[in-house]
């Protein structure tokens, strides 16, 4: 039986719109990632060294200004330019004491920012040994949860600030809940660390700028109103680089401790936090060590090789972790201006770690290694060895010299393994 004319031509009307919805759908969608190893195709990496007019350095002298231009280029096209307006820092003790049988001395900050248009309070943990005179080293990062999730102790304090609701922890209405108290202790090894004579600093980086999109307008990006990216400044910071300008307000307050050697400080970080903390290292020279873990495509892997997580799928699902500029290289990576090399080169001369793991394919194990090989040239100017081959080592292996790599058996994750390396290597560069 054959429909009426009219009927036929709703119906085409309508497949016509369905298609056209799809299209839209598809076109919003990120491409499906890559983790074949035969299906990369990598288009060339630009030259740290390589000046504009396309000479190339080949003097010591000459690398600050070359490591200017990488930043400025770098912020204006991925993470973001901060704003270059202060912010007023005061810190207040608000509690302090032992744990871990005694052997750990914790003392608890809450570090306000003042602007004229807002202030915002960050509650930060100090974790030394309980010992007299200078701790041997601090390792400063954010954590994911709050405070109280890294040690099992009471006395830690619950965030007041946004925090992700989660069912499998019991989190809700966005706020922090005892159920999750020493939830990711396994990162945050804390008797381990101060055996060794290492403090450990800690924040959670909700304090700084909740991670969420809320068009740049809640967290450190409310102190600096009239600095919000928009569709016309589409080069201002982001929410990676607000954590990391907050992180460098964290080591602001560190430094005036009287036991901390304010030359001795890492800044370390994972997964996110990890970009975080390569951005702040590269960003505040005063960290002397910068360590990342797993962080993958915005931090330590190079975005020109397809595999894992790539430009367009980061940008699709958390777009207010970069500038929007950065999102004109989805599907488009060729045509950046930089790779994380150059990232990487910006912490030369100071030890910098990448550390990646076996089933995080996620984060391209092999692309985190190349980037830090591809930085090595930088530091053999600068009078330091890198990584020692273009092939990344076997599983569970530490290797380098000023760049340090390892690639942990296992999953996603920042664990015992992990520290033990990373303090193996601030014994080497710390002495």
């Amino acid at each position: 039986m054959s429909c009426p004319l009219h009927e036929r031509i709703i119906f085409l009307g309508f497949l016509t719109l369905f298609a056209a919805l799809s299209d839209s759908v598809a076109m919003c969608q990120a491409p499906k990632a890559n983790e074949d190893e035969s299906l990369v195709v990598m288009s060339p990496l630009p030259d740290p060294l390589l000046r504009v007019d396309g000479t190339r350095i080949t003097d010591a002298k000459d690398w600050p200004v070359q490591r200017a231009r990488w930043l400025q280029i770098i912020a204006e096209h991925e993470y973001g330019i901060a704003p270059t307006e202060k912010a007023a820092v005061t810190w207040e003790l608000v509690e302090q004491g032992l744990m871990n049988n005694d052997k750990t001395k914790r003392q608890q900050f809450v570090v306000h920012l003042k602007t004229d248009a807002a202030s915002l309070d960050i509650d930060f943990v100090l974790l030394t040994p309980n010992q007299p005179g200078k701790v041997r080293g601090t390792f400063l990062g954010l954590n994911f949860q709050g405070n109280h999730t890294i040690d099992s102790s009471p006395a830690l304090r619950l965030p007041k600030s946004w925090v992700a609701n989660d069912s499998k922890t019991g989190v809700t209405e966005n706020r922090a809940t005892e159920s999750i108290r020493g939830a990711q202790d396994r990162r945050w090894p804390i008797a381990e660390i101060n055996e060794r004579g290492y403090a450990v600093a800690t924040a959670y980086y909700g304090d700084i700028d909740p991670d969420f999109d809320d068009g740049f307008k809640n967290g450190v990006h409310s102190l600096f109103p009239l600095h919000r990216a928009s569709s016309e400044n589409r080069e201002r910071w982001g929410t990676i680089a607000g954590w990391a300008w907050g992180l460098s307000r964290l080591m602001d307050v560190l430094i005036q401790q009287p036991n901390i050697d304010p030359d001795k400080v890492a800044v370390i970080g994972h997964s996110r936090l990890g970009k975080t903390s390569l951005w702040a290292g590269a960003s505040d020279p005063r960290f002397s060590i910068v360590i990342a873990n797993n962080s993958g495509c915005g931090g330590a892997a190079l975005e020109r090789r397809n595999f894992g997580e790539a430009v367009a799928r980061i940008n699709t699902s958390f777009p207010h972790w970069f500038c929007p500029k950065f999102q004109d290289y989805n599907q488009n990576e060729s045509a950046m201006p930089f790779d994380q090399h150059t990232l990487l080169a910006c912490i030369a001369p100071r030890p910098v770690y990448i550390a990646s793991a076996t089933k995080d394919l996620w984060a391209d194990p092999k692309g985190e290694y190349l980037s830090g090989w591809y930085a090595s040239p930088v530091y053999q100017l600068l009078g330091y060895n890198g990584l020692p081959s273009e092939v990344p080592p076997a599983s569970d292996i530490s290797v380098g010299d000023r760049v340090g790599y390892h690639n942990r058996t296992g999953t996603h994750d920042i664990l015992s393994f992990d520290w033990q390396q990373y303090m193996n290597f601030a014994d080497r560069h710390w002495k």
